[in-house]
């Protein structure tokens, strides 16, 4: 009976805090605010700041931020100045948002990917993406917590934990995964710890947290957001990507980020003719939806079966938006591109890792991969004592991206994901789009085995290197599942309206409550 009492008020407790005056609130419901005077920047970011207090360090625990902005009212009262004065940057003037702690933001916070082997070095040059954002007028309120290295460095670790940070939580159920590596960015935007957030993904790091913690996310093309400053995993692969409630918010975010960096070679190779207006997308979805085929793939990614009630309420949904169906049904070829892309992803990680660590300056205690896998042993206690850094050594035996096996890989990879992959289905079935469930519901945190992922379907753009928009699509006995909208290079505009269209009409994003746990 003790034990029954002290959970119901727990959950009552839970209940109460969760109550926010800002809750589920919209970018532009915040501007609107702004702009009739009724809200300033100043009154916005220490709301939030509050509700990180109450919500992540105390209350349910979520350890979705690492760390707090010092400046972060500071900015809000000159953003505020400057809109009393008639100068409005945009729609994201005042608005607040946090940034994955893999992204330089060149100020008073770190930048550690959460490992304690970066703690107190300072990269030279700031991320490129943030400088984006500060123009517009973004509140930068914190860093987030992320699986450490982005997911890169044991092969059992554990999404949300790193050695810095410690475990992120996931807010529809605190004993359950955030997924990664994005998982702070996902649990804060999720419990309203700020409007939208900022995360990267190499493959399904964006997608496969928003989708376990009911949200948007957006996976661009490489080279539509520019990569300098972030800390990397795969230059094939890597890339920034707003995390947002509703999809117009993501796409607003991404209006601001996707602009070319004269630091990152992908961006200024991108065609002249490519949408970057993806606000103005968003609004025209019913035009855009009408008539479009959307290409649905039923598998290979090792999902449940019991989810397929999820994926088929998504395609009435879309039948009844005017689109045009083609049920693929499981497309096994998919699976052929596992061994290589791994073998990608090693020989890139060691060789963007050490171009990074170059750019610390000549006082950083690391210099290359080899000296975090030393300083990893060397602090083995704090570093390793969950799972080990199987990957961090089978990347520094690799040689040059000159070596054959690299170039093999690479080569298999876009030929399985891209060529005759996404682009010949969408040739031959005349498609827009293609559909799939995102990932399985989130699994349970289990420190000693490490995740038990539950299938997912990134693979196919994150290897192509193609955008996918992820959007809540229903839940599995409480836990959010989305579903992703995947398109050839440079598309974004028509996913996010197909998204918008169907986020409409399956109005399935709810708030989470904090349970302990799924019954």
């Amino acid at each position: 009976m003790q034990t029954r009492l002290l959970l119901l008020f727990c959950l009552m407790l839970v209940s109460v805090r969760a109550e926010f005056a800002f809750a589920e609130a919209t970018i532009e419901d915040l501007h609107a605010q702004m702009k009739s005077g009724r809200l300033t920047a100043v009154q916005l970011t220490q709301a939030y700041l509050d509700r990180i207090a109450e919500v992540d360090k105390a209350g349910p625990r979520l350890n979705a931020v690492i760390e707090i902005n010092p400046d972060a009212l500071t900015i809000a009262a000159q953003l505020d100045a400057e809109r009393s004065a008639g100068f409005v940057r945009g729609p994201l003037h005042g608005i607040p948002i946090l940034i994955k702690d893999n992204i330089v933001t060149s100020d008073k916070m770190q930048t550690t990917a959460g490992s304690l082997a970066l703690v107190g070095t300072r990269p030279v040059n700031g991320a490129w993406v943030v400088g984006r954002l500060r123009q517009a007028g973004v509140v930068i309120l914190g860093k987030t917590n992320l699986s450490e290295w982005a997911n890169f460095r044991g092969e059992r670790s554990i999404s949300g934990w790193s050695a810095r940070g410690g475990q992120t939580r996931n807010p529809y159920a605190l004993d359950r995964s955030p997924s990664g590596s994005s998982s702070g960015s996902a649990a804060a935007v999720a419990a309203n710890l700020c409007v939208a957030a900022v995360g990267t993904e190499t493959d399904g790091s964006i997608v496969s947290p928003a989708s376990v913690c009911g949200l948007v996310g957006v996976k661009p093309t490489i080279g539509l957001v520019g990569r300098s400053g972030i800390i990397p995993i795969s230059a094939s692969q890597d890339t920034a990507g707003p995390m947002a409630r509703t999809v117009q918010d993501a796409a607003l975010l991404l209006d601001i980020m996707a602009q070319k960096d004269p630091g990152d070679q992908a961006t200024l190779s991108r065609p002249h003719t490519v949408d970057t207006v993806f606000s103005v997308a968003v609004k025209m979805r019913k035009r855009l939806i009408k008539g479009a085929r959307l290409g649905v793939i039923r598998g290979p990614f090792g999902m449940d079966a019991r989810l397929n009630p999820i994926l088929d309420g998504a395609i009435d949904k879309l039948k009844a938006a005017g689109a045009e169906i083609v049920d693929l049904g499981d497309l096994p070829q998919f699976n052929a591109a596992g061994e290589a892309e791994m073998e990608v992803l090693l020989y890139e990680f060691k060789d963007g890792l050490n171009k990074y660590f170059a750019t610390l300056g000549p006082d950083s205690p690391i210099k290359t991969l080899a000296d975090v896998i030393a300083f990893n042993r060397a602090h083995a206690d704090k570093e390793l004592a969950h799972f080990g850094q199987e990957l961090m050594e089978k990347a520094q035996a690799k040689g040059p991206l000159t070596e054959q096996a690299y170039l093999d890989a690479r080569a298999t990879c876009l030929r399985v994901m891209r060529t005759e992959g996404i682009d010949a289905l969408l040739a031959q079935h005349k498609l827009d789009a293609l559909v799939t469930l995102t990932n399985g519901p989130a699994w349970l945190i289990d420190p000693v085995n490490g995740d038990a992922y539950t299938g997912g379907s990134s693979s196919l753009a994150a290897v192509a290197g193609y955008p996918s928009v992820t959007v809540p699509a229903g839940d599995w006995r409480g836990l959010p599942v989305g579903i992703s909208f995947t398109g050839a290079a440079w598309t974004e505009a028509k996913l996010l309206a197909y998204a918008a269209e169907f986020e409409a009409a399956a109005k399935a994003r709810r708030e989470p409550q904090f349970l302990p746990t799924i019954r």
